[in-house]
C-alpha cells in the first residue's frame, strides 16, 4: 500500500457537518419574537427544550434582565477599551462578588476559549509538561498546543485513566519542574465526572503534579455558592490547581472565571495572559447581569434552585430506569446521553422526536467518536415533569423504530459504546440473500473470483494464494495476516457483493506526518510494538485497487450493502479490531452515503495511476504518443540515462540478485516514514521468487554489471495487468542514473513486449507518472474506530518534533 495523504481534520468535520445539517438536525435556526427557556421554536414548532446549558433557568431571571438594561441605558453597549488601561465602571463590582463566591482571587475573561488562550501560557513555563485527558475540551486542547512552539512536552491519557496518566507522572517527574494534568470537571457529552478525589491523592504522592480543570458544565448547579462540580469535590482550593468555571452557562449571562489561590501565579496571569490583555471586555450589560446572578449564588437561594433542578434530574434517571434505553453514563449532572451507534440512526431519531415537539441535540464527531453518535439530552429547571415524562415516553417509542429504519439493532448500539446488551436479539434473516465467508482463496470457485475482481492489482485469485501462502506461518505477529472472502448471493446464487478482508497488525502512526512516526520509533527500539493496532481492512497492506466488486443496480443491492457493513461489526467484534478501513474508493462514490451514515470518516489517499497500453506496439510510438510536454521531459530527464544502465527482465533471481532485491526494497521501506508499515516477511520475496507470476525488472550500471542499483517486483494478474507493486532503489545512485524514472519507463517497455494492455501504477509519485503519460485518479479510504484517542494523540504530536 502507497503512503496515505495526511488527514486534513478540517475536511473531514466539514464533511461529517455537512452530512449532518442536510440530515436537518445541525446549524437550525431558532424562530419566534420571545423566549422562555421551556419551549424553543424550530422550523415554526414550538417543542419542548431539552438542549440548553442554561440548567438553573438564569438566563430567563427578571433580576438579571433588568440589571443588563439598566447597565446599557447608563454605560452604553459596550466599554471599547482594554482591560489593560481600565475597566467599565461595574468591574470592581463584578470581580468582588466572584472572589467571593470562590474566597480566592478571580479573573474575568470574555470567555473560556479566550480564558484558555490567555492562561495557560502564562501558566506552564517552558520546563513543564502538559498531559491532556482525550476527552478535556477542544478549547483546552487547542490553547495547550499554542506551547508546542516553546518545546513544552504534551502528551495525551486515555479518558480518565489514573494508571495510564501515572506512568506519564513517572516519565516526566526527573526532568519536569511541573505535571500539569488538564480535565474538565463535568464532560459536556456523557455528563460523566473526573475523579477529583483520587487525582488528588495521587498529587500527594507526586508534589510535582498541578491540575488545570475546565469545570464550565459544573457551574452553578452544584456545589458551595454554586462555584461547581470540581471545588465541591475539593472542600478547598488548593494552590496546585488552577479552576475554570463560565458565566455563559447555568450562571446566566457572558463570559468566564478563574480561580487561583496561588498568589504569585494569580498575579502572573492578571499582569499579562495574551487575550485577557488585547480582548475586548464584557459589555456593561453583561456584567451587570453577572453582578445580579452573582448575587443569587451568594444567598441561600442558590441551594434552593439547585434543589429543584436535582429533584427533576432524579424524576429524569428514574422514568430512563424504566425503559431499555441505552444511557451511557448514569450519573447525577444535568447532562445525559443516549446513544445511537451510527450516526444515519442518530439522525433519524433526532428527526423523530422533534416531531413528536422535543428538541435534543445531536452528539457527533468530533465530539465522540462517529461511531459512538448519539442524543444528548440537558435536564433544566425549565422542564416540567409531565413533559421530562412525554420525552422518555417518546424516547422508549421511537428509538426501536429509528434503529429499525436504519438497518441496525440494539444489540450494534451496545457494541459501539462497549454496553452489555440488556437483552440478546435474535439474528435476523437475510430474507432472499445469502451470505459466505471464507478463510481461504482456495474454498472460492476460481472463474467467479476472477470474473468479480480479477484484472486488477495483484488479489486475482491466483494472487491472494500467493498472499496467503507468505503472511501464514511466519514468526513475528506482523507477519501473520487472517484473511476473509466475502460473498454476498441472491437466491438465484448471482454474486451481488465480494470482497477480501485481512485483520493485522498496523502501526497507529501509519497515516501520520513522517515527523511524528520518526519519534515513535525511538520509542519502538525499546518496545517494537509501541503505539500498533490490529485492524481490519478491505484489501490489505499489499495491495491497492478496487477491492469491492458490488452490483448496485441490484433490486437488493443496499440491503446487501448494509448486511455486509454489519458483518464488519461482527468480524471487528469478534476479532477485536481497534479499527476498521475500507479501502480506494474514487471521489464519487456509490458507498459515500452509505459509510457516513454507518459511522465511517472519509480520509483522502495518494492518487491512483493507471498506463492505457491499448494498441500500443511499441515503446517509441508510446513516447511519441506522449504530450510534447512530457516528451520534452523523456529527452531531458530519462533519454541521457538510458546508456548508462543494463536493463533486464529477470523470472527468477540469483541467490546474490536475491539479497540485493531486499536490501534495496527496504532502503525505500525504511525511508518511507510517511507510510509507516511494519516490514514484510523475508519468505516474501523468496516466493516471488518462486512463482511464476512475478518477475523482477533490474538495472545494473553498465560498468558494474553485477551491482543491482534498482529493481521493480511486477506481477502479472491474469494476463491483463502488469502490477509494479514495489520498488527497490540504491540512494546512492538515484541522481546518477536516474534511477526511479528509469524504472518507470522499463516498465512501461516491458508491459509493451509482453502484450500487457494496462498498468496499475499504484499510488505515490503521481507528479513522475502522469509525465510517462499515466492517468491519475483521486482515492479516498473510510475509517471507523472505536474511539477517537490515538487520533487526537497523532494530532497532538503533530508538530512538537
Amino acid at each position: 500500500m502507497a503512503k496515505i495523504k495526511h488527514h486534513n481534520f478540517l475536511n473531514t468535520v466539514h464533511e461529517v457537518f455537512t452530512d449532518a445539517k442536510q440530515a436537518g438536525v445541525l446549524h437550525l435556526y431558532a424562530g419566534g419574537e420571545s423566549f422562555s427557556g421551556r419551549t424553543i421554536r424550530v422550523g415554526g414548532k414550538d417543542m419542548f427544550h431539552f438542549g440548553t446549558t442554561g440548567y438553573l433557568g438564569l438566563e430567563q431571571d427578571v433580576r438579571l434582565k433588568e440589571a443588563a438594561k439598566e447597565a446599557i441605558d447608563k454605560f452604553g453597549t459596550q466599554f471599547p477599551l482594554s482591560k489593560s488601561y481600565i475597566s467599565n465602571p461595574l468591574y470592581e463590582a463584578l470581580e468582588s462578588s466572584i472572589g467571593e463566591m470562590y474566597g480566592h482571587p478571580i479573573i474575568i475573561t470574555k470567555n473560556s476559549t479566550l480564558g484558555h488562550l490567555g492562561v495557560i501560557p502564562s501558566a506552564v513555563d517552558d520546563d513543564d509538561v502538559i498531559i491532556l485527558d482525550h476527552q478535556v475540551h477542544w478549547s483546552v486542547q487547542n490553547a495547550a498546543k499554542m506551547l508546542k512552539t516553546r518545546s513544552v512536552p504534551i502528551e495525551m491519557i486515555r479518558h480518565n485513566n489514573l494508571e495510564m496518566l501515572e506512568d506519564k507522572i513517572k516519565k516526566y517527574r526527573d526532568s519536569k519542574r511541573h505535571i500539569w494534568y488538564m480535565a474538565d470537571g463535568i464532560y459536556s457529552m456523557y455528563g460523566d465526572y473526573a475523579p477529583v478525589k483520587e487525582l488528588m491523592d495521587l498529587s500527594e504522592k507526586y508534589p510535582q503534579l498541578h491540575f488545570y480543570f475546565d469545570d464550565v458544565h459544573g457551574m452553578s448547579w452544584v456545589g458551595q455558592n454554586g462555584t461547581g462540580y470540581v471545588l465541591d469535590q475539593l472542600g478547598e482550593l488548593p494552590e496546585n490547581v488552577l479552576l475554570f468555571g463560565t458565566l455563559s452557562k447555568t450562571f446566566g449571562t457572558s463570559g468566564a472565571v478563574l480561580a487561583c489561590s496561588n498568589a504569585k501565579l494569580y498575579d502572573k496571569i492578571k499582569t499579562f495572559g495574551g487575550p485577557l490583555t488585547f480582548s475586548a471586555q464584557l459589555e456593561p450589560a453583561s456584567v451587570a447581569a453577572a453582578i445580579a446572578s452573582a448575587k443569587i449564588h451568594l444567598s441561600e437561594e442558590i441551594y434552593e434552585l439547585q434543589g429543584e433542578l436535582r429533584e427533576r434530574i432524579d424524576y429524569f434517571n428514574a422514568c430512563l430506569g424504566a425503559t431499555e434505553l441505552p444511557l451511557i453514563d448514569r450519573n447525577e449532572s444535568p447532562v445525559f446521553y443516549i446513544g445511537t451507534g451510527m450516526p444515519k440512526t442518530g439522525y433519524n431519531f433526532v428527526n423523530r422526536l422533534m416531531g413528536e415537539g422535543f428538541y435534543v441535540n445531536l452528539g457527533i464527531f468530533p465530539a465522540v467518536p462517529v461511531k459512538n453518535t448519539g442524543v444528548r439530552i440537558t435536564i433544566s429547571r425549565h422542564n416540567e415533569k409531565a413533559e421530562i415524562k412525554g420525552l422518555v415516553d417518546a424516547m422508549a417509542y421511537h428509538f426501536p423504530l429509528a434503529l429499525e429504519e436504519t438497518g441496525t439493532n440494539p444489540e450494534r448500539v451496545y457494541h459501539a459504546f462497549t454496553l452489555e446488551p440488556k437483552t440478546r436479539e435474535e439474528r435476523r434473516p437475510l430474507d432472499d440473500l445469502t451470505l459466505e465467508a471464507k478463510e481461504s482463496i482456495n474454498q472460492v470457485d476460481r472463474e467467479a473470483w476472477n470474473r468479480c475482481l480479477g484484472g486488477q492489482g495483484v488479489y486475482d485469485w491466483a494472487g491472494m494464494k500467493f498472499l496467503e501462502s507468505v503472511f501464514h506461518g511466519n514468526s513475528k505477529k506482523e507477519h501473520n495476516w487472517s484473511f476473509r472472502y466475502v460473498i454476498i448471493r441472491d437466491v438465484n446464487g448471482n454474486p451481488i457483493l465480494m470482497t477480501f478482508l485481512t485483520f493485522s497488525l498496523w502501526k497507529d502512526d501509519m497515516l501520520a506526518p513522517s515527523e511524528v512516526s520518526r519519534s515513535i520509533e525511538e520509542e519502538r527500539r525499546l518496545n517494537p510494538y509501541h503505539l500498533s493496532s490490529m485492524i481490519l481492512s478491505m484489501g490489505s497492506l499489499f495491495t491497492e485497487g478496487d477491492h469491492v466488486y458490488w452490483d448496485s443496480a441490484h433490486p437488493l443491492g443496499d440491503l446487501t450493502m448494509n448486511i455486509f457493513l454489519e458483518f464488519m461489526e461482527q468480524e471487528e467484534r469478534k476479532l477485536g479490531a481497534k479499527m476498521t478501513v475500507l479501502r480506494d474508493f474514487p471521489k464519487e462514490s456509490n458507498w459515500n452515503s452509505h459509510l457516513y451514515g454507518h459511522g465511517f470518516l472519509r480520509v483522502q489517499m495518494p492518487d491512483s495511476c493507471t498506463v492505457d497500453l491499448q494498441e500500443t506496439p511499441s515503446i517509441e510510438q508510446y513516447i511519441g504518443a506522449l504530450s510534447s510536454r512530457n516528451r520534452r521531459h523523456f529527452r531531458k530527464d530519462i533519454q541521457p540515462y538510458l546508456g548508462l544502465v543494463h536493463c533486464r527482465a529477470v523470472q527468477k533471481l540469483t541467490a546474490v540478485q536475491l539479497v540485493q532485491a531486499k536490501k534495496l526494497f527496504g532502503e525505500v521501506q525504511s525511508r518511507n516514514l510517511g507510510l509507516n508499515t511494519y516490514s514484510f516477511p523475508d519468505a516474501l520475496f523468496d516466493r516471488m521468487n518462486e512463482n511464476p507470476l512475478w518477475e523482477f525488472i533490474m538495472l545494473c550500471p553498465t560498468d558494474e554489471p553485477d551491482r543491482v542499483v534498482g529493481v521493480m517486483f511486477c506481477y502479472t494478474n491474469t494476463n491483463q495487468v502488469c502490477v509494479p507493486a514495489f520498488v527497490g532503489m540504491d540512494y546512492g545512485a538515484l541522481e546518477q542514473y536516474a534511477v526511479y524514472r528509469q524504472l518507470l519507463y522499463h516498465t512501461i517497455e516491458r508491459a509493451i513486449v509482453l502484450g500487457i494492455p494496462k498498468i496499475d501504477f499504484g499510488m505515490t509519485a503521481a507528479f513522475e507518472k502522469r509525465k510517462l503519460g499515466a492517468i491519475v485518479q483521486e482515492k479516498y479510504a473510510y475509517i471507523q474506530t472505536r474511539d477517537n484517542f490515538i487520533l487526537e494523540l497523532l494530532g497532538v504530536m503533530e508538530g512538537q518534533q
